[in-house]
């Protein structure tokens, strides 16, 4: 990662979502994330190096809770989407590096004894453990319900836990980002084979582990370690289990619902990087014993993609607030449960926009570079290849025009 002359804006960070623990946030990662010069050649080297750099600048504590070495009481929203948006601008991988420790470790800080909360978490925080979060299949990517991945007994049609408290797992996991490199994975697995979502439970398994095998990589567009994780006979002891026996939907659904918004804000991060490189391009760009930014076509261009930014960045910050300000706040376990459904289409809103809305700016800026724009090591077209994968992972965009749509009729039936 070269360093750039180029910031980030922060005119936003005066809205009232932020806070002063945010602006901190703000304030000082800019100029630290662009003196790294990490190498990002090797997509693996470059992601350790960036998770060792991140812990040992202490951004990676805000990717745990307070009591576990984190640098706030609890999992922030907005702090993960300031963290996020401003990695992104600099360099996507290092935003990518934070948010598996913070996405993969989740399921651990939300569920975990207190036990296993201490046996990883701190290390999370430090940098000295690289986490990964295993959800999706090759048959089960949208569609969670139809894993195949079985925690059993002695068989593996067999979904019985054994006498002295541990479980086998058998099948695969695939497109698991931090795959081959991880020390440890958060797992969701079927220990009720026909209790669709009722029957998952999620279990924190060690890469070390007998019968795991993570060493099939997979090649991506955009280089990030991705791997096909496949698990033989892989014992798993009864207190590796993270929250309550086929409670794992649940608890996968709450630890992307804290991440999601996070996604939303590595969007904005891209698409901001894109709209200050096409504005500096047009200011500089002669032709026609003019500027390209002189153009009147130009200047049009350069207001849409401002305000589909800032179209997407409102859904994030409020998506991230509500998430942050109703723990809590609701007592009644009605009224909570509407907090939380509120959140979550929040949350689909913020991650369909703001990615969807960062592909058009990102494609207009590499229209507007021209052929310089396709050129193998510009930073748009770099940012061309990072963007696309954001409208897919964590839910994709008609995954969230789903949660949306089903939350707009059941409002208008009540």
């Amino acid at each position: 990662m070269q360093p750039t002359t180029l910031r980030p804006a922060t005119g936003h960070l005066a809205l009232p979502f932020f806070d002063e623990a945010h602006r901190h946030i703000a304030a000082r990662l800019p100029d630290w994330a662009n003196a790294q010069g990490v190498d990002e050649s090797d997509d693996r080297a470059a992601c350790r190096d960036w998770v060792r750099r991140l812990g040992e600048g202490g951004w990676l504590k805000y990717c745990v809770p307070g009591e576990f070495g984190g640098a706030l009481p609890q999992l922030d929203s907005r702090a993960l989407v300031v963290l996020r948006e401003t990695l992104a601008f600099y360099s996507p991988l290092a935003d990518f590096a934070l948010a598996m420790q913070g996405l993969g470790s989740g399921a651990i800080s939300l569920g975990g004894s207190t036990a296993v909360r201490r046996a990883y978490l701190p290390d999370v925080a430090s940098g000295r453990k690289i986490a990964a979060f295993a959800l999706s299949e090759p048959d089960a990517g949208s569609d969670v319900a139809a894993m195949k991945l079985i925690a059993s007994a002695a068989r593996p049609d067999c979904a019985m836990q054994e006498k002295d408290g541990s479980f086998f797992l058998d099948g695969q996991k695939t497109w698991i980002s931090n795959g081959g490199m991880a020390d440890f994975y958060c797992v969701f697995a079927k220990t009720d084979p026909d209790g669709g979502s009722r029957g998952i439970s999620a279990f924190v398994v060690d890469r070390a582990s007998e019968g795991l095998d993570d060493s099939a990589h997979i090649a991506v567009m955009a280089p990030h370690p991705l791997a096909t994780l496949s698990f033989t006979r892989c014992r798993v002891q009864a207190d590796q289990m993270l929250g309550e026996v086929n409670g794992g939907f649940k608890l996968a659904m709450q630890t992307l619902d804290i991440f999601r918004a996070s996604v939303a804000g590595a969007a904005l991060g891209m698409a901001r990087r894109a709209l200050a490189e096409a504005i500096h391009h047009a200011q500089r760009r002669r032709m026609f014993n003019q500027t390209l930014a002189d153009f009147q076509l130009t200047q049009a261009r350069l207001g849409e993609m401002a305000a589909l930014i800032d179209a997407g960045a409102l859904l994030t910050y409020r998506a991230a607030w509500l998430r942050d300000t109703a723990q809590g706040s609701a007592k009644e376990r009605s009224v909570a449960a509407k907090h939380q459904k509120d959140c979550s289409v929040a949350a689909a809103m913020a991650k369909m926009c703001a990615t969807e809305n960062a592909q058009r700016v990102i494609d207009m800026a590499l229209q507007m570079h021209g052929g310089l724009g396709v050129m193998v090591g510009s930073k748009v077209e770099s940012l061309y290849r990072d963007i696309r994968a954001l409208r897919i992972y964590e839910g994709a965009t008609e995954v969230q025009q789903l949660i949306i749509g089903k939350a707009v009729l059941q409002e208008a039936q009540s």
